[in-house]
């Protein structure tokens, strides 16, 4: 029997679409400003998003058996194309880790991959990382050094973190699965085995495109989101976390030395603005302005650390050779630093509303963020997206 050409390509749209999950934006949450074509840090050319996500296991947990709920996340700012882009980082509050920063801000350039996992294995993908530089041939030179970027945020109320289940083989993963386009948010790669403002938390992506004077840019924020108090949860302006107090409570015992609102969240901020690494570092401060939008405060115990880079000025990077590049006056920023708050705050949304309910060690428990009580609220305080 033949099957039309028309009809294979109508099951793999449905299928596409059955594969996504909805998104903020889907279920009517309002956000400000205009997004590129996928919504997603992907927007900007020539970035690419891979992961590797690590699920076994359920009940009691011992140790490097499981359950484990973890994984790793890699972000190429061009792809297989080893060009290094300008970059910069900044802290909101360091109780956390994103190795490569030294050198990042003495020299302005981010020279590959940021990958991001849990707290205990920032070791063995930062060797990974290494390793596969030499396994892809990605220094065509004899001699080279670099130091790779990895950041991490704390999984061990769902995932067996103390029994190292990531390993060099994940981040390979998710460097070789890196791809453009459509990325999944939610329980996936690093954010796997995260929690949220309350809720279920983890991976989540976002972007804005903007016009400045005759020219048009992209700008995308790729967040893992581990952090925050419920009472502090804020959606579109509206105080869900309060509404929302005492339903589906996160089930899990925490140590002595746990407060509410340890946690912590990586941020990835990526444009084609002609920027310079001392724009970045004011671009990337903005981040923290994004998290505070929903409910985030930088508390005591969490790791609230972000980087920022940019695709244009491809010539850039030359090791003996002078180069000319364009740069963005100061006084046209604005709208980058809005885009950055923008983007920044739906991530972390968009990151909750793909996240699933996840049971973990020891029958510890993270619900997903109820999609539809937090409708009803939106609707109460007048703030639903009605197209």
């Amino acid at each position: 029997m033949k099957i039309s050409l028309y009809f294979l390509m109508l099951l793999f749209f449905q299928s596409t679409l059955l594969a996504q999950k909805p998104r903020a934006r889907d279920i009517g949450i309002p956000f400000d400003g205009v997004t590129g074509k996928y919504n997603a840090i992907t927007d900007v050319q020539g970035v690419e998003v891979g992961y590797s996500t690590i699920i076994s296991g359920s009940g009691k947990n011992i140790r490097g058996k499981g359950p484990a709920r973890t994984g790793v996340t890699a972000i190429l700012p061009r792809g297989r194309n080893n060009n290094p882009v300008y970059a910069n980082w900044y802290s909101l509050n360091g109780n956390g880790e994103m190795t490569g920063t030294t050198w990042l801000t003495e020299s302005g350039f981010l020279e590959g991959p940021i990958m991001i996992t849990n707290t205990n294995s920032v070791g063995v993908v930062r060797d990974a990382v290494l390793k596969w530089y030499v396994k892809t041939g990605w220094y065509k030179e004899d001699f080279w050094y670099t130091y790779p970027v990895v950041a991490e945020t704390y999984d061990g109320f769902l995932n067996d973190i103390y029994g190292f289940h990531v390993k060099e083989t994940n981040a390979f993963e998710a460097l070789d699965n890196a791809r453009s386009g459509f990325i999944k948010e939610g329980n996936i790669g690093g954010g796997t085995g995260m929690m949220c403002l309350g809720f279920k938390g983890g991976s989540g992506s976002s972007s804005r495109v903007i016009k400045i004077k005759d020219s048009t840019y992209t700008l995308g924020v790729f967040v893992q989101s581990n952090f925050g108090r419920k009472r502090n949860l804020t959606i579109a302006g509206v105080p869900v976390g309060k509404e929302l107090i005492d339903t589906l409570n996160n089930e899990f015992k925490a140590p002595p030395s746990y407060q509410q609102g340890d946690g912590s969240i990586i941020v990835v901020v990526a444009t084609d603005a002609p920027v310079l690494p001392h724009q970045l570092k004011r671009i990337v401060q903005r981040v923290s302005l994004g998290i505070g939008q929903v409910g985030g405060q930088g508390t005591n115990g969490s790791g609230d650390i972000f980087i920022a880079f940019s695709t244009a000025n491809s010539s850039a990077f030359q090791r003996t050779d002078f180069t000319k590049v364009d740069v963005l006056p100061n006084d046209e920023i604005n709208p980058l630093f809005e885009a950055t708050i923008q983007a920044t705050e739906e991530a972390i949304i968009n990151a909750m509303v793909a996240a699933e309910t996840m049971e973990g060690i020891n029958g510890n428990k993270s619900y997903a963020l109820p999609h539809k009580l937090v409708m009803d609220i939106l609707k109460k305080y007048n703030r639903v997206n009605l197209k």
